[in-house]
């Protein structure tokens, strides 16, 4: 068992041995935004071992203010199933309410997420009462309707699961662990762990600003008409000025995608020994060195929108 860590506030990660870059990312951004004060002890769910070199490069970030815990759970869910797109490592998130008695509640980030809000404050101030959970609702689209009626969702109610605030107090004491274990089991799920946490969830979950986990379309304006649907024009602009970004779809550190220039902001600043372990396409890395430079930026941006206004034309 990991002893609780006073005064830090506990944070949840997930990723396998080739995503400790995108990991490392998504930890600075935490880092960043939280003040020099508050401490974190981070727990990261491995599916597969993590070298001990890894493990220190790791802990060199953020110094005397963080405290790692490694959990190799690989086994663990071994008969549930997991579409071929996604891992396994982020479904170990089910298992969150027992792998850590000593905790009530914990936060969970995905690994493709850069964070642009403090968490710790976040932490400290939520009350989940007896809610099982805290986080965004997606803004269905209209595609996506069929899939929310298969679960059981209603359109607006779908929460992304990619950033979470666990009360595991409640979910121990109604036992649930096993319901999501037994749930997963179901081959029809869609996103498996997501899916299961809102269809056993529902009606205890709180619904957060939609600029603590900013999805992709949160981003682009042909989305923004689907998005008002579900939130204000408030919203909208927090997500712009402020959103954490969380990369579904395609991911920073191999394609161009929207913000992918944040999460390079980010790559650039990590130890070079962290950057060792690869896993990212140079050529993102020489984009974003151009896209840093005025001529770059305008030039880039103009055939995005080039881009977006013949798309529309050929979808309208």
């Amino acid at each position: 068992m990991i002893n609780k860590t006073d005064k830090k506030t506990p944070l949840v990660i997930a990723f396998t041995p080739n995503y400790i870059v995108p990991a490392a990312v998504c930890i600075s951004s935490v880092l960043e935004y939280a003040s020099p004060a508050d401490c974190f002890h981070i727990i990261c769910l491995l599916a597969e071992p993590l070298s001990n070199a890894m493990q220190e490069q790791l802990c060199l970030l953020g110094g005397d203010r963080v405290c790692y815990s490694f959990l190799n759970l690989e086994g663990e869910l071994g008969d549930i199933y997991v579409d071929e797109k996604y891992s396994i490592a982020a479904s170990y998130r089910l298992l969150l309410p027992d792998l850590l008695p000593q905790y009530d509640k914990v936060i969970y980030v995905d690994c493709d997420v850069v964070v642009r809000n403090d968490l710790a404050k976040l932490f400290r101030e939520a009350d989940l009462g007896n809610h099982y959970l805290a986080g965004v609702y997606e803004a269905t689209l209209d595609f996506q309707v069929a899939h929310m009626e298969a679960i059981g969702c209603a359109p607006g109610t779908y929460l992304n699961s990619g950033f979470l605030l666990m009360n595991l107090q409640q979910l121990r004491a109604d036992h649930m662990v096993q319901l999501f274990i037994t749930a997963s089991k179901k081959e029809y799920l869609e996103f498996p762990d997501q899916d299961v946490l809102n269809q056993l969830c529902k009606g205890r979950i709180i619904g957060l600003p939609p600029f603590y986990n900013s999805i992709r379309t949160f981003y682009l304006p042909q989305y923004k008409p689907d998005f008002l649907k579900y939130y204000r024009e408030g919203d909208w602009q927090a997500v712009q000025k402020q959103g954490t970004v969380h990369y579904t779809g395609s991911k920073p550190w191999n394609t161009f995608t929207v913000k992918f220039d944040l999460w390079w902001s980010y790559y650039e600043q990590l130890p070079d020994g962290i950057k060792a372990y690869g896993g990212v396409d140079h050529k993102m890395s020489l984009l974003y060195k151009v896209y840093r430079t005025w001529l770059g930026g305008f030039l880039i941006h103009t055939l995005q929108y080039v881009y977006r206004q013949l798309k529309n034309r050929r979808e309208s």
